[in-house]
């Protein structure tokens, strides 16, 4: 009887635990399918009462819609471009940062580091406007690397901060008592095992500054428009056209979601290692 009631009670755990994430989840994915689903009709299906869910036949006229009056393609290369070198720079900057707070208990400066990330983004445009006119740097890919610096190194820093806390201390000391510096030690020892949380810390990133919006919409030129803008310059004054809009955010949302499916057990790994906590 004790045995059967464990049993059941572990049972009823995980049907708990199953239905708490399928009502926090079954939002996001009603919505994305909702947004698929807006993608593949044609306009008379989408403004259509009772809603038309499953499209019949389905389309791809508005992705075709998309690529050619907006030049996707070209917004796309943008936000890889920008995404990826401000991801790429603040993994450079951030992880021996984030070594250095971890091994020397300086959590205040994590604290500060924070605080950055919390301030709203519309704060640093007025002066990294001035400051990028005057370098000359308006409306080009550089000066949007350079501001989402702004979204990537807090990040980072405070992923690869609570990360290194929980490696063990006992084989940089070892490397330390056969000879190694501070610098060998961090290259040879603690990075190796430091990459779980480089990589739950580049994806966050990289997410965080794919999706911005507002460094993209008041910095860049039309030639050098991220996506999210990209699919803010679909909508028109004239008609909300559903279709195309729902295209262009599958667009946007489709590259984050593919690399993340592929590198999922990564990111599992590196949460579960510590690779979010706090210092």
């Amino acid at each position: 009887m004790g045995v059967s009631g464990l049993r059941l009670r572990r049972s009823l755990r995980k049907l708990g635990f199953a239905f708490s994430v399928a009502v926090i989840v079954s939002p996001a994915i009603f919505v994305f399918l909702w947004m698929l689903s807006l993608s593949l009709k044609n306009e008379i299906d989408n403004i259509a009462y009772p809603p038309v869910f499953i499209p019949s036949p389905p389309t791809l006229a508005n992705f075709t819609s998309v690529f050619e009056q907006n030049a996707i393609g070209r917004y796309l290369w943008n936000s890889i471009v920008v995404s990826g070198g401000a991801t790429l720079i603040a993994l450079l900057i951030g992880v021996p940062a984030g070594y250095g707070i971890a091994r020397t208990g300086a959590h205040r400066f994590t604290v500060l580091i924070l605080i950055a990330r919390m301030t709203p983004a519309l704060s640093y445009l007025i002066p990294l406007y001035a400051v990028f006119q005057f370098l000359k740097l308006n409306n080009t890919l550089t000066a949007l690397v350079i501001t989402h610096l702004v979204i990537t190194v807090p990040i980072i820093v405070y992923v690869m901060a609570g990360h290194f806390e929980t490696l063990p201390r006992e084989l940089e000391e070892a490397a330390q008592i056969d000879g190694a510096g501070a610098w060998t030690t961090f290259r040879y020892v603690a990075l190796p095992l430091a990459r779980p949380g480089i990589v739950v810390g580049f994806i966050l990133a990289f997410i965080f500054s794919w999706n911005n919006f507002v460094f993209g919409a008041v910095l860049s030129g039309r030639e050098t428009r991220t996506l999210p803008v990209a699919v803010y310059n679909v909508l028109t004054f004239e008609q909300l056209a559903w279709g195309p809009l729902a295209a262009a955010a599958i667009i946007v949302t489709l590259p984050v979601l593919l690399l993340t499916i592929l590198i999922q057990k990564e990111i599992v790994v590196g949460l579960t290692a510590g690779g979010v906590k706090g210092g």
